[in-house]
């Protein structure tokens, strides 16, 4: 039990006092001066006799209870026969008093209402799915024939809620679950805004205690710090209106913990990032003044983008109207405004029972103050009956739930399978998420689908009542990485992730097997597994596959562990130096002659750029404060340097140290997206004799990757036979010298030049 339902009920027991007949009458008689007052008052002591010995869980009368529901709907402003109904809801399902008492004392239209009720109470709406379908088709033909019983019934249920810390513990979590899954969604349906809020703040109480609490807490410190600058927020939206000669109430207002937490649920933010906790609604007479206000504020705040919405022009499914903005308010602060008329926001507090638009008797245009009130407002409840008459006549209690559902809750999508399997998902979901939804395989192996029997694009939006086929390919095992950024369910996401981690490791494994059977060839030796268990440790990596994944993702250069496995003295005598280039610069010369170049090597050390530089490639350099960067003559990078001739250093390629050294030389390789791609671009280049130094594995599309590769070649000619051999693939597209980005990629840092292994 929460310390606010036991206040509100601990005071309700110490009153000692019920409110009377007359002054029940008399708050009816003030919005309805024709009220039949003697029609209330008879409901009110037959209610009254009636309960007299009947108790409340809570030990309060049981009459306090009908009476409670009847002073909620007396505040929607409710005609006579539904404030009779309410007193009278209970009495034939726990008393003595029959339908036909009711009929003859009250009249046919509060026994209907009655009887409404009467079966809506015998239903079980949380049980299994048959009976749960069949109990609510009753509930939705009971409500479809006259609305004002679902009023009631909403009413019983906030003051059951509000009372619900007396209900034994066991029942709590039942009750809320209802509440939160029926009642709060066919509040809001109706457009009772206020109620849906109370119900769903009073189950959240009781589903997630921890959540409300935090969130409670923290509204408590931000209406604090945030009063002071609402009061002056309002004061210049009052002042500025003025100006523009336009009546207004303008209110600050405050979301609900609940409506707070399912934002930060689906959006995934953290509190601070919720910036529409508090706001300001600006009331006026009519709907021009509600775009002269909607001026007035974009003329001194200036907007944020893509928090415009207008409900005025474009209405919601259950009436409600208003337009929505959000603005840069003082210090920049973001403020959500809300402009409405007085009916708009008498419809937006409470939906069909805002004046009597419950009534068919209203379902034409009204005009009050120059607002006109659409057909689809005034008949705010035509989607229950039209959904009641679609489905009555042979549809099956199963099919008949799951259609009621998609009505019932705008905040998902409810998507079926070709057998028929009901799929829920978040709004925005798209077809990736359903077919993770069904299954993480099928999601992985996902290729296409048909959306309502038509090939559509696998990011094609669901809607309510879609049927989705999921077409899948065994070629594909894993999922393009683009997904992960577009599909709406955290399931998928994290699937995705998952899968594209699982097979970047295994290609990197592959490749650094490759790259160990490469060498022992090479060497004319065997490394087996026990070999590189000791080695890798040596290295700082426990586990073989993790020590493979390294060396082929270039964590670990091959040198390091020919060291480690004890056979580099091997590869030197073989005249085989793996490596070399990555740390030394060889064959290189400034041009005037070799005695400056020895003077300016020891003065200026040389190191090639990000991009590398292969014998047979007119290669640069250029100064920077560590010593000489050696470009190729097509690196985009010097374009910086084209207006500071002093940087420039003419170099050539000394043949005479080129003997049995390797260069760094960076291509770019596209590749299509299927399975095995890097480990036959991998086999490729083995098979020409060269090394991988680096690799980097960049997305281009769904269908295609970047391969970014920083190879160890011999010349200019070498490179070329492995760019050309990369071309013939049948999984390459592109493969081409990498020239680099304008600039060199260590910019960032400070450093005006790319330098050796860092810039690699």
């Amino acid at each position: 039990m929460t310390e606010q339902t036991a206040i509100s009920a601990a005071t309700m027991r110490t009153s000692g006092t019920l409110m009377s007949a007359d002054e029940l009458a008399a708050r009816v008689a003030a919005y309805n001066p024709d009220s039949d007052s003697g029609l209330i008052r008879r409901a009110y002591e037959h209610a009254l006799a009636a309960h007299r010995d009947q108790r409340r869980a809570s030990g309060e009368p049981y009459f306090s209870h009908p009476l409670e529901v009847a002073k909620i709907l007396s505040e929607l402003k409710l005609d006579d026969a539904t404030i009779a109904a309410a007193l009278l809801h209970d009495v034939v399902e726990d008393t003595r008093t029959t339908l036909d008492d009711i009929r003859a004392q009250f009249g046919a239209t509060v026994a209907e209402l009655v009887e409404g009720l009467t079966k809506i109470r015998r239903l079980d709406l949380i049980s299994s799915e048959a009976v749960q379908a069949e109990n609510l088709r009753k509930f939705l033909i009971a409500i479809a024939r006259d609305v004002r019983v679902l009023l009631v019934k909403l009413a019983d249920r906030l003051h059951n809620m509000r009372t619900l810390g007396f209900v034994p513990e066991h029942k709590r979590k039942r009750i809320a679950e209802e509440t939160m899954d029926i009642y709060a969604p066919l509040a809001g349906r109706m457009g009772l805004q206020n109620i849906r809020e109370e119900l769903e703040d009073l189950a959240f109480v009781v589903l997630n205690p921890a959540a409300h609490a935090r969130i409670t807490a923290r509204l408590q410190e931000l209406k604090a710090q945030s009063a002071d600058i609402l009061k002056d927020i309002r004061e210049v939206i009052e002042e500025v209106l003025r100006l523009h000669k336009v009546d207004a109430e303008v209110t600050g207002r405050c979301k609900k913990p609940y409506s707070i937490w399912r934002k930060m649920e689906q959006k995934r933010l953290s509190l601070s990032q919720v910036t529409d906790i508090f706001g300001i609604r600006v009331i006026v007479e009519t709907v021009d003044e509600c775009y002269q206000a909607l001026g007035a504020l974009h003329q001194i705040w200036r907007v944020v983008p893509g928090r415009f919405k207008d409900y005025i022009s474009v209405p919601k499914l259950n009436g409600y109207q208003s337009i929505h903005t959000t603005v840069r308010g003082p210090g920049g602060r973001p403020v959500e405004v809300q402009i409405r008329t007085w009916l708009m926001h008498e419809i937006a507090e409470h939906g069909v029972a805002a004046h009597g638009l419950y009534k068919d008797a209203r379902s034409q245009q009204e005009s009050e103050a120059g607002v006109t009130v659409p057909v689809e407002i005034a008949n705010a409840y035509g989607w229950l009956r039209e959904l009641v008459e679609r489905l009555e006549d042979g549809e099956t209690p199963k099919g008949f739930l799951e259609h009621t559902r998609l009505e019932l809750f705008t905040d998902q999508v409810f998507c079926f399978t070709p057998k028929g399997d009901l799929i829920v998902l978040p709004r925005g979901a798209t077809a990736i998420d359903f077919a993770y939804a069904v299954h993480t395989d099928v999601g992985n192996a996902t290729v296409g689908c048909l959306i309502n029997g038509h090939h559509a694009p696998l990011l094609t939006q669901l809607r309510n009542g879609d049927e989705v086929e999921i077409v899948t390919s065994r070629a594909q095992q894993v999922p393009p990485a683009a997904w992960e950024k577009v599909v709406a369910t955290s399931r998928a996401r994290y699937a995705i992730r998952r899968a594209n981690r699982l097979a970047s490791r295994a290609e990197y494994i592959g490749l650094g097997e490759e790259i160990i059977e490469r060498w022992q060839e090479r060497l004319d030796t065997t490394i087996g597994k026990d070999d590189l268990g000791r080695a890798f440790p040596r290295l700082g990596v426990d586990d073989v596959e993790d020590g493979l994944e390294a060396l082929g993702r270039g964590e670990i250069a091959i040198g390091e562990l020919l060291r480690a496995l004890g056979i580099e003295a091997e590869a030197t005598a073989a005249g085989i130096v793996p490596g070399r280039s990555a740390r030394d610069v060889h064959g290189v010369l400034n041009v005037p002659g070799a005695v400056m170049a020895r003077r300016v090597r020891r003065a200026l050390p040389m190191r090639f750029c990000d991009v590398g530089a292969a014998p047979g490639e007119r290669i640069v350099g250029i100064r920077d404060e560590e010593g000489i960067v050696i470009y190729p003559i097509f690196a985009q990078a010097l374009e910086r340097f084209e207006d500071d001739t002093t940087s420039w250093v003419e170099l050539a390629w000394n043949m005479d140290e080129l003997e049995g050294a390797l260069f760094p030389a960076r291509i770019r390789v596209v590749v299509h997206n299927v399975v095995g791609a890097l480990a036959e671009v991998a086999s490729i280049i083995g098979n020409e004799g060269a090394n991988i130094d680096n690799l980097m594995m960049t997305q281009r599309a769904s269908d295609f990757y970047d391969f970014d590769i920083m190879l160890e070649v011999r010349d200019v000619e070498h490179l070329n036979a492995i760019l050309m051999a990369l071309q013939h693939s049948r999984v390459v597209t592109q493969a081409e010298r990498y020239a680099g980005p304008p600039e060199p990629a260590m910019r960032a840092t400070g450093n005006e030049a790319g330098t050796g292994d860092d810039a690699r």
